[in-house]
C-alpha cells in the first residue's frame, strides 16, 4: 500500500512540476497528495481571473494549461471570475493605480473569458464562481475583520507598494484591499492549491496567510512563469502587440508563432502545449546539433493551431505559410473589397477592414514602411484605388481593393 502511495505521490509530482515556476512549499504539496490517494478525495485547485481585458492569448493560457493537467490527474478544478475585484483592478507590478472598470466592462470580459477558457480547460470538469457571490454581501464590519488579519508592514513587504511607497508615489488603500479579498476568495473556497503568474506569488501567499487566520489547512502557492511575447523580450500583452490570440485565426496564429525567436521555441512548447517533454528535450537536443529551428517552429505553430482549431486548419496554415513566404507568392483567397471611391485614406480604410488595429497603427506601419502597394512599400498615407490594388499589410496580411 506504502509503494502505491508513493509511486502516485511521485507520478503526480513528477508531471505538475512541467513549467512550474515555484511551488510553496513543495513538501506540503506531496503531503496534500497523499492525503488525497488515502482518502479518495480530489484536491481544490483554484484559479482567479479578473477580466480586465477583452480577449485572452497564450500567455493566459500558460497557467490553464496547467489547470488542464490537474484536470487529467483527477483533480478538481475551482475557477473565479474576479466580477468584484476586477473593478478594482490587481496592482501587482503596477506603478500607479488601475483604472477602475464598470460593471458592465468587467460582465462583458467575463463573457468572453467563458467562452474562451474552454479552448483549454475542461468544461464538465470546471466549477466556476464569481467572487461577487461572497465580496457583494461582506459589510463594513466583515471588511474591517478581513483588514485586520494582515499588517500595513506586511502589505509593504511587497515589491511594487515598496517601490512606490520608497518613491513617494501614492498608494490608495483599496489597493491594499486588493489582495486581501484575492485570499479571501481562497478562505470562502477552502482551496487546496491556488495557481498564478510570478507576479501573483504575494497575492497567492496572502490567501495562504488568511486560511490559516481562519482556521483552515492553508493552500499550496504555484507560480507559473510569465510568457514572453512574439518579440522575444516582453510579456505577451495586447497592448504592446506582441500577442498570439487563442481566437485569432489559423493562418494569422501560424505566421506570429514563426516569427519568435529561436531561443524561445522550447519554453513554448513547455508552457503552451501538451507535448511531453522528453519529446521537446529531443527537439532542444537536436537543434543543438544543427536541427533547422525554422522546422521546429513549424511544428510548434502546427501544435498551437491544432489545441485551438483543429490539425486540418493547422495543416493549411502551413501550406499557406509555405506559399507566401517560401515561393514569395501572394495567396490566391485573399479577401476582396470593392468600394466608389476613387482615393481612401489608408490608415483609416485598412483600420475598418480589420487588418490594423487603429488609424495611428496605419501611420505607423507606413512610416516604417511595412505596408506594400502591388508589392511595392508605401509611404504616402492616401491611397489612389486604379484599377485592381493588392495591398499586404506587414508580412502575413492581404487585401485586395477593387473600385466600383
Amino acid at each position: 500500500m506504502e509503494k502505491n502511495i508513493n509511486e502516485f505521490v511521485e507520478k503526480q509530482m513528477g508531471e505538475l512540476r512541467r513549467g512550474v515556476a515555484e511551488i510553496v512549499p513543495e513538501e506540503e504539496l506531496k503531503n496534500k497528495l497523499q492525503k488525497s490517494f488515502e482518502k479518495g478525495k480530489p484536491l481544490r485547485i483554484k484559479l482567479g481571473l479578473d477580466p480586465t481585458a477583452p480577449d485572452i492569448h497564450l500567455g493566459h493560457t500558460v497557467v490553464l494549461n496547467k489547470l488542464r493537467q490537474f484536470q487529467d490527474l483527477g483533480h478538481e478544478v475551482h475557477l473565479i471570475i474576479g466580477d468584484f475585484t476586477g473593478r478594482i483592478g490587481d496592482p501587482s507590478g503596477k506603478s500607479e493605480a488601475r483604472t477602475q472598470l464598470t460593471e458592465e466592462e468587467v460582465m462583458a470580459n467575463a463573457r468572453t473569458y467563458q467562452e474562451q477558457i474552454f479552448k483549454v480547460l475542461d468544461k464538465e470538469k470546471t466549477i466556476i464562481y464569481f467572487n461577487s457571490e461572497w465580496l457583494m454581501k461582506m459589510n463594513l464590519a466583515d471588511t474591517l475583520n478581513l483588514a485586520s488579519k494582515y499588517t500595513v508592514a506586511r502589505m509593504l513587504e511587497r515589491d511594487d507598494f515598496h517601490k512606490r511607497y520608497r518613491d513617494g508615489l501614492p498608494i490608495s488603500i483599496h489597493e491594499f484591499i486588493y489582495p486581501l479579498m484575492q485570499g479571501y476568495d481562497s478562505v470562502v473556497l477552502e482551496a487546496d492549491i491556488e495557481l498564478g503568474g510570478t507576479d501573483q506569488k504575494f497575492n497567492l501567499l496572502v490567501g495562504r496567510s488568511l486560511q490559516r487566520e481562519y482556521g483552515y489547512e492553508p493552500q499550496i502557492a504555484m507560480t507559473m512563469p510569465i510568457l514572453e511575447g512574439t518579440d522575444g523580450v516582453q510579456k505577451m500583452s495586447k497592448s504592446l502587440g506582441n500577442y498570439i490570440g487563442v481566437n485569432e485565426e489559423p493562418y494569422e496564429m501560424f505566421g506570429k508563432t514563426m516569427s519568435i525567436s529561436d531561443e524561445l521555441i522550447c519554453r513554448y512548447f513547455e508552457l503552451v502545449t501538451r507535448i511531453p517533454i522528453e519529446e521537446i528535450r529531443s527537439i532542444e537536443q537536436q537543434m543543438a546539433q544543427g536541427y533547422n529551428p525554422r522546422n521546429a517552429k513549424m511544428r510548434l505553430a502546427r501544435e498551437i493551431i491544432t489545441i485551438y482549431h483543429n490539425s486540418e486548419e493547422a495543416q493549411k496554415a502551413q501550406e499557406r505559410f509555405e506559399l507566401v513566404f517560401s515561393k514569395r507568392d501572394i495567396p490566391d483567397d485573399i479577401p476582396e473589397v470593392i468600394i466608389k471611391e476613387k482615393e481612401v485614406w489608408l490608415p483609416k480604410f485598412l483600420a475598418e477592414q480589420g487588418l490594423l488595429s487603429s488609424t495611428s497603427e496605419g501611420k505607423r506601419m507606413i512610416k516604417q514602411a511595412a505596408i506594400k502597394v502591388n508589392g511595392e512599400k508605401h509611404s504616402d498615407e492616401n491611397l489612389a484605388i486604379d484599377g485592381e490594388i493588392i495591398v499586404q499589410v506587414g508580412k502575413r496580411k492581404f487585401l485586395k481593393i477593387k473600385k466600383q
